[in-house]
């Protein structure tokens, strides 16, 4: 019986277009540290994005985050601790800003509300990418918080990272789950379907659908928020 939910982040709780998510993002955080640190944004977009590819890839041997400041380290030879403080500050900040690119509500917070009423455990199974501290800022977009699920990803707790089946592994470890006990909601095929390579359940959501590889949505279960909504009410 499914008893856990995992939800993806971006593009599925949060209705936005990556694309429009990044350019905002990027133009924003780079602005912040430049300023602050009268450096040029150019290099600081590649080293950031460097950093990223090295979560992506990332083998396990240490945290998401101790793999992004390594890289960031090694390309710049700057003090990591300062640099550290002013990602912080600005995802506690300026941050909040990218929230212009967000697309309408769709009920998220009362569709989460009635699955945890009716007893399902609640995942927030995003790309582990960030902090809890830029999560928390996300979540709160849609009026939502950390402590609304029961295990949210981050860079600060994983070892892996989407679309790597580890990641999925080290999830279930942590939330003490088999992969039948769980259903991974996410509108990334490349990234969120390969849950299905476990035994995990999959729903598809197509209204931000991400699909780099061009492969045939149709061999999943999917559907727009409206019939997510049905979907997860019929459980």
């Amino acid at each position: 019986m499914r008893n856990t939910i995992l939800f993806d982040l971006d593009g599925t709780l949060l209705p936005f277009d990556q694309g429009d998510f990044i350019t905002s993002y990027f133009s924003k955080l780079t602005s912040h540290l430049a300023k602050e640190k009268a450096c040029d944004q150019e290099m600081l977009t590649k080293v950031i994005w460097a950093g990223t590819k090295a979560i992506v890839e990332n083998d396990g041997s240490m945290l998401n985050r101790e793999r992004f400041f390594q890289t960031f380290v090694e390309l710049t030879g700057w003090d990591i601790s300062e640099w550290e403080a002013l990602f912080l500050d600005f995802y506690q900040g300026e941050f909040d800003q990218v929230k212009e690119v967000l697309g309408d509500s769709y009920g998220q917070e009362q569709m989460l509300q009635d699955l945890r009423y009716r007893g399902f455990s609640l995942v927030l199974a995003t790309a582990p990418l960030f902090p809890e501290a830029a999560v928390s800022t996300r979540l709160s977009w849609i009026g939502l918080g950390i402590d609304d699920f029961d295990y949210v990803t981050t860079y600060e707790n994983s070892t892996y990272c989407k679309p790597s089946t580890a990641y999925y592994r080290e999830v279930l470890e942590k939330i003490g789950k088999r992969p039948e006990d769980c259903l991974m909601i996410g509108n990334n095929i490349r990234e969120d379907m390969v849950a299905e390579a476990l035994g995990i359940k999959t729903f598809l959501v197509n209204e931000y659908l991400e699909n780099p590889e061009k492969a045939d949505p149709s061999v999943y279960q999917n559907g727009n928020f409206e019939e997510l909504k049905i979907f997860l009410q019929n459980l």
